[in-house]
């Protein structure tokens, strides 16, 4: 039986590879490139909107486990993430079009993966389908998911950065550095003095936004949250966030300034980056004179605007399982951004999850349900369990994993001072360690 998948994006894609790995057949169905939404440029798949980075690469970080786990289960669009990284320090990041080429082409001559370039607007009950169309899933489809789940999808806003070219950055002022030396030096700092940051301060909250209804203001994500409604909390809020100057000195004065904006390299040439945090909602024109005043920034050259758009999300703990699966339709699965998960590599947990599952469905097969006490399966419990009223989009963090039998057996540093941070370090490396040997039990499933 053929799995219907609609969305070539990272969860869809994800999904079809691990269901035509298996054996299975996969009809994708991708509206690209004859209709996209305001937020996508490519034609190809896997389109990465927002930020060109997938967080942590480090074990004692929840996202950096959380990938490791997809390497393990044999995830394609981690191995295209790989294939594609760019310098990041501890991150990975990855050069965008080449990341959603590799993936697009690795999906494309997959013999059991056929491609169809429509947009569909219905969802036919007697076949296998995956709905994967992330947080930009068109109208049509929308009204037919909310009329299928019995209540309207929930919605919130997402913001994406601008990204200027490198050549027209003033090196002069700026410098490459990462914070506390930690990997190589790979971003670009731009420092402020108190009075550059107070003035730059004033321009961005007093600054023209493009318009978004008041009934929708209370729907911004927390993660994604455009820098002038960060700026507005408070004077000194971008100073603990993006801004934040601790662990970076300027070496053109030997001091640590006031405020710092970092770039981060966008592709694998280093001829594009993009501004870190600096996710907005301003009027195009509005950015080019308030980021013009960021040091080092008054000549730039923007390839591209900071855009914001509308994510959905359905109400996931009422509707689906911990497999994905919608719980009143048994040949219905979620994956990806629409299901509750936030962020790139949630994303792609997600559709891992339901590519799998839908698989066995058509092989008869129980479904797989990964341990709470995997960074992959605690995702899959987060959105199918939630008690929280408001149910709000959530990355993966060690706080939602199931850590009861981890407790803290140091070794290393026996007799040794131990910082508070030191530990919490040991004690997530831990679980990682534990979780990563769950994965290699699942991992032939």
């Amino acid at each position: 039986m053929k799995v219907n998948i609609i969305g070539a994006g990272l969860a869809g894609c994800e999904a079809a590879w691990q269901i035509a790995k298996r054996g299975g057949k996969v009809a994708l169905f991708e509206m690209k490139p004859i209709k996209k939404t305001p937020a996508h440029q490519l034609d190809t798949f896997a389109e990465l909107v927002c930020s060109n980075s997938l967080r942590s690469n480090q074990l004692e970080n929840a996202v950096g486990l959380l990938k490791e786990e997809l390497r393990s289960m044999g995830s394609v669009v981690m191995q295209c993430a790989d294939q594609n990284a760019i310098p990041a320090g501890g991150a990975l990041a990855v050069d965008r079009e080449r990341f959603s080429l590799s993936v697009t082409e690795m999906i494309r001559n997959h013999p059991n993966i056929e491609v169809y370039e429509e947009e569909v607007t219905n969802i036919d009950p007697q076949k296998i389908t995956i709905i994967s169309t992330g947080p930009l899933t068109s109208d049509a489809l929308s009204e037919t998911i909310s009329g299928i789940i019995g209540e309207a999808s929930l919605s919130f806003f997402d913001a994406a950065a601008p990204i200027v070219k490198a050549e027209s950055i003033n090196m002069d002022i700026a410098f490459f550095a990462s914070r506390y030396n930690k990997g190589t030096s790979d971003y670009i700092n731009c420092p402020m003095s108190r009075d550059e940051y107070l003035s730059f301060y004033d321009a961005l909250i007093h600054a023209e936004t493009a318009e978004i209804k008041d009934f929708e203001k209370k729907h911004i994500f927390e993660g994604c949250m455009p820098v002038e409604v960060m700026a507005a909390r408070g004077v000194d809020t971008l100073l603990f966030g993006p801004l934040k100057p601790v662990g970076l000195i300027n070496p053109h004065n030997g001091k640590q300034p006031y405020a710092v904006v970092q770039l981060r390299q966008d592709n694998r040439e280093g001829t594009l980056y993009n501004l870190v945090g600096f996710q907005t909602n301003l009027k195009w024109g509005e950015q080019k004179r308030v980021f013009s005043m960021i040091p080092g920034l008054e000549n730039a050259e923007f390839a591209r605007y900071g855009v914001m758009h509308r994510n959905t999300f359905i109400n996931s703990p009422k509707l689906l399982t911990p497999s994905y699966r919608f719980k009143k339709r048994d040949h219905l699965y979620f994956a990806g951004q629409i299901t509750g998960v936030e962020g790139y590599v949630e994303s792609i947990a997600s559709g891992l999850v339901a590519g799998i599952n839908a698989y066995r469905t058509t092989a008869g097969m129980e479904e797989l349900v990964f341990p709470a006490s995997t960074a992959i399966g605690a995702l899959a419990h987060y959105i199918s369990t939630s008690s929280m009223g408001n149910f709000q989009p959530m990355n993966i963090n060690f706080g939602i994993m199931d850590t009861k039998d981890s407790p803290v057996h140091s070794k290393t540093n026996v007799g040794k001072k131990v910082t508070a941070r030191q530990k919490k370090q040991e004690k997530n490396l831990q679980i990682a360690n534990r979780a990563l040997k769950m994965i290699q039990l699942l991992k032939d499933n």
